[in-house]
């Protein structure tokens, strides 16, 4: 069961998505974020949010009043047939209706309980405001994201980040639970830190001041360091950019850098090929000699400046396929409209139609994060309408 909020409802989808029975509770009129923008066909409406849309696949709905009587009461009945809760609301707010954790676990004791809030519900912050950019800033992935000229300002991660890592958190953590209780027979609270999740999820930021006492700073397209690297982003030769921030060093792929360069009349225009004839003569490199053997950082050096040199002569997508085919390790930016349509997002089943009852067509939505075998992903129903399972799930409790 998942009390509708923001912060939990991309944990709730993972689980809906992935199998559970969600039973997503709403107050009266539906909760706001019916009402956030983008809309479909740029009409507003509660039932035509695609916020909505995308975070609520697979969950059904249903309608409760907790500031009433009947409403908790209901709610209550509603607890007592769930595995987990799952809740986004104000550290103090279900206490004070007497429908929190502590009052409904001592009527279940195998109850699994998640609390996703700003700053964790005994911190000392609990009950600070926070959005979803004050929390990304606050938590260090903001100081992490941007450009190496550091006059300009750092760069926000789009699409809810901070929510998004806040609710994995949740969902692993929630399973994770639901196991131990399969063992020792209790269930327990998860209190989801959001700033803490996301000051764990700052790759070496965090840990690297903790341990060593060094600061790493931001830099344009590769991972923040506290000594500056090699740039990686470069100019194609249709303009648009490609990445070339990989280590290849194994003897297959020196092998084909060669050849390609070789194949595109380019082998002589590369100043350091020796180095790369160099590194397969001796059977290829491993990443950790680099920076520590002479010889194989200028045969590293050598392989990108290759990449560096092929990418400039083709156009960023041939580039792209052409690594791809020959086993490198490459990567070309794209634009966030250009995803959905990308043959390999598409082999991959990314992209996933579902017919849109209210209009009466099928529309695209964003499919799994990641696939298992024995878990299969899928969505099992577009968004529920405001109260639509009030009847279904509801009425028998009654």
């Amino acid at each position: 069961m998942e009390l509708a909020s923001e912060h939990a409802a991309f944990a709730g989808k993972l689980l809906a998505d992935l199998g559970a029975d969600v039973v997503l509770v709403e107050p009266p009129g539906g909760h706001r974020s019916r009402a956030y923008a983008p809309f479909v066909d740029d009409i507003a409406g509660p039932e035509r949010s695609l916020w909505w849309w995308h975070y609520q696949t697979s969950k059904r709905g249903v309608v409760v009043d907790l500031e009433q009587r009947d409403g908790r009461a209901a709610f209550r009945r509603l607890v007592a047939t769930a595995d987990i809760v799952l809740e986004g609301e104000p550290p103090a707010r279900l206490g004070g209706l007497g429908v929190d954790h502590d009052d409904l676990c001592a009527v279940d004791p195998r109850l699994v309980w998640v609390s996703v809030t700003p700053f964790g519900r005994t911190s000392t912050r609990r009950d600070e405001p926070m959005t979803d950019l004050t929390l990304l800033a606050g938590a260090g992935p903001v100081n992490l994201c941007g450009y190496d000229d550091h006059a300009l300002p750092p760069v926000r991660g789009g699409g809810n980040q901070g929510w998004h890592i806040a609710s994995l958190w949740a969902a692993n953590a929630a399973l994770v639970a639901v196991l131990e209780r399969e063992v020792g027979g209790q269930g327990q609270h998860v209190d989801v830190s959001m700033h803490a999740a996301a000051n764990v999820t700052t790759e070496v930021g965090s840990y690297e001041y903790l341990v060593s006492g060094v600061e790493v700073h931001r830099q344009t397209g590769r991972h923040a360091n506290d000594e500056p690297t090699t740039q990686s982003q470069h100019r194609a030769a249709d303009g648009r950019y490609v990445h070339i921030g990989f280590t290849q060093g194994t003897p297959a792929q020196l092998q084909a850098i060669i050849a390609w360069l070789e194949e595109l009349g380019l082998r002589d225009e590369h100043a350091e090929t020796f180095w790369l004839d160099f590194g397969l003569e001796r059977g290829g490199l491993h990443f950790s000699e680099l920076g520590q053997d002479v010889e194989a950082t200028a045969v590293f050096g050598a392989v990108r400046e290759a990449l560096e040199l092929i990418g400039s002569r083709l156009p960023a997508r041939e580039f792209f396929l052409g690594a791809s085919e020959r086993g490198l390790s490459v990567g070309m930016i794209v634009a966030p409209d250009e995803v959905l349509a990308d043959e390999h997002f598409v082999a991959r089943g990314f992209p996933v139609t579902i017919h849109q009852p209210e209009l009466g067509r099928a529309v695209t939505y964003p499919g799994a994060p990641f696939t298992m075998h024995a878990s299969p992903w899928r969505i099992a129903g577009v968004a529920p309408h405001v109260g639509e399972h009030d009847t279904s799930v509801l009425g028998p409790l009654e």
